[in-house]
């Protein structure tokens, strides 16, 4: 297809007239009708890097001034069809800010094209703000239909967004990303009752993927969201449960249904919750918020005991967690810095030679970070930006010593450098973030200590006074005839984590309030 698009723009160039017809008069120089021919039938025939070559030199003729935006546009082309989709985009963007040429329209067409392969969300804005959708081709109509509502949602324009990503075709390449996003636009707009309908029906075009198939899980993660932001305790946990617990998002759902559990009284599926989120095997991830939440469970049911050592660990690790960032914030604001350090904490990682206590940011942070979409857009980003430099590289034929190849290296380093400039700024900003909301969870702390204290309190009066505490259960019955005969074995847990065993963990204790 992408053959048949440059043939069909070559052969509008029918006025050159001269292709094939005379030849060059011997010594004549560079910048006659018969150099552009030349040109134009190299790419024809798909000889991309020597058309480029010549073409590019071409544009800057005098002679072709008023041909200029006309050769720019083969030239990207050419260096489309060469997988140099950054240059590229850069000839097209020329021709539409030139304006007042017939060739601007199929420039916006290609630089969705190219923005897209980069994953460019300042291309794809600059090309999405002038494109009329209804004079796009079919073909790449669903992309683009996607593209603009992903610009929406950047925009909060949640309902809008939501149409953009219904207009994406069943069977499309974007389809199964287009519904979960117009779930989350719909769910954003407090549509609920669509927001269910949509990721119902991604799940049901899903159906015959297994059932650890990441965009199957995100849909059901989806509806347990959108269930849960209904109020709908206890269907919000029926689909939760439905999560394999081979899914990368496992860990995810454990803490998210432990909220429903809390919500709904079932403080004992909670903490048996807890004991699998704040196991070993979990002790990289970055999640304060779990440990207060057990922390508030255990003041519900009086055990203040286990509270106060869930405050003290989450005092142990979340208050240096805090002045590390502090401190990392306080001595740069240099974006270049930041992203450094993260790209270097994730080639070591790659190595297997991370010393994590020397890491400038705290590794749970960093991994939290790292996880960030914008992040990992604006990583991928640079990604495919080295791998096309790496690309003019290898080239035969010294193409990158060439004029156009030496223009294609300089500015490949110019969006290199801008690109992490910019990644920089988002993981200083998700610093900023995570120390905001650190100060705002270590002052719940203090609060949390001083229900514990005050709950303590009121305990020993009652004792004092001869009122012995019943021996009350938490929230139902800790027989287990249900799970023995539904073939579960029960172990005491003697403090070892068992990978086999997350997940499995049932609180049998009882609550000390009256």
């Amino acid at each position: 297809m992408k053959r048949l698009i440059l043939l069909l723009a070559v052969i509008t160039l029918a006025p050159l007239g001269a292709v094939g017809q005379q030849q060059r008069p011997r010594g004549s120089a560079v910048g006659t009708d018969r150099d552009l021919a030349d040109a134009l039938m190299l790419a024809k025939s798909g000889k991309y890097a020597e058309a480029s070559r010549r073409l590019f030199q071409l544009s800057y003729s005098p002679r072709y001034r008023d041909r200029r935006m006309q050769i720019k546009y083969i030239l990207g082309m050419t260096l489309h069809q060469m997988k140099l989709n950054q240059v590229a985009a850069f000839q097209f963007i020329g021709v539409v800010k030139e304006g007042n040429n017939k060739y601007i329209k199929q420039s916006l067409e290609k630089l969705s094209l190219a923005a897209d392969s980069l994953g460019d969300d300042t291309l794809l804005n600059y090309a999405i703000s002038r494109i009329n959708v209804d004079e796009f081709p079919r073909v790449h109509r669903d992309m683009l239909h996607y593209r603009i509502g992903e610009y929406q949602m950047r925009n909060k324009q949640y309902e809008q967004a939501a149409q953009s990503f219904a207009r994406v075709a069943r069977g499309a390449g974007t389809y199964n990303i287009a519904k979960y996003q117009e779930g989350l636009a719909l769910a954003e707009s407090n549509q609920l009752d669509r927001a269910l309908a949509a990721f119902e029906e991604l799940m049901q075009a899903r159906s015959a993927a297994p059932v650890n198939d990441k965009t199957k899980v995100a849909a059901q993660m989806g509806k347990a969201r959108v269930l849960y932001q209904k109020k709908a305790w206890d269907e919000s946990l029926e689909v939760y449960r439905d999560v394999p617990r081979d899914s990368e998002f496992w860990h995810d759902t454990v803490f998210e249904s432990s909220w429903a559990m809390l919500r709904s009284g079932r403080f004992r599926s909670a903490l048996s919750n807890f004991n699998t989120l704040h196991s070993a095997f979990y002790e990289d991830n970055y999640m304060p918020e779990s440990l207060l939440l057990r922390s508030i469970v255990y003041l519900y049911i009086c055990k203040y005991d286990e509270m106060d050592k869930t405050l003290t660990l989450f005092s142990n690790i979340y208050k240096p967690v805090y002045t590390q960032i502090d401190r990392t914030l306080q001595s740069s604001d240099n974006a270049n810095r930041y992203f450094n350090m993260i790209n270097d904490m994730m080639k070591m990682n790659k190595k297997g030679k991370l010393d994590k206590m020397s890491l400038p940011i705290p590794y749970i942070v960093a991994q939290k970070i790292v996880r960030e979409a914008d992040f990992q857009n604006s990583f991928q980003y640079i990604r495919k930006l080295m791998e096309e430099r790496n690309r003019i590289k290898k080239l035969p034929g010294g193409w990158g010593a060439s004029p156009v190849g030496q223009y294609s290296i300089k500015v490949l380093n110019t969006r290199i450098a801008k690109a992490k400039e910019r990644a920089g700024k988002i993981v200083r900003n998700h610093l900023l973030l995570i120390r905001e909301e650190l100060v705002d969870q270590i002052e719940q702390e203090g609060f949390a200590r001083y229900e514990m204290i005050n709950g303590r309190k009121e305990s020993l009066k009652k004792r004092i006074a001869g009122k012995d505490l019943p021996d009350q259960q938490i929230d139902e019955s800790n027989k287990r005839d249900y799970y023995i005969q539904n073939g579960y074995e029960y172990w005491p847990f003697r403090g070892e984590y068992w990978l086999d065993e997350l997940g499995n963990y049932h609180y049998v204790g009882t609550q000390s309030c009256n």
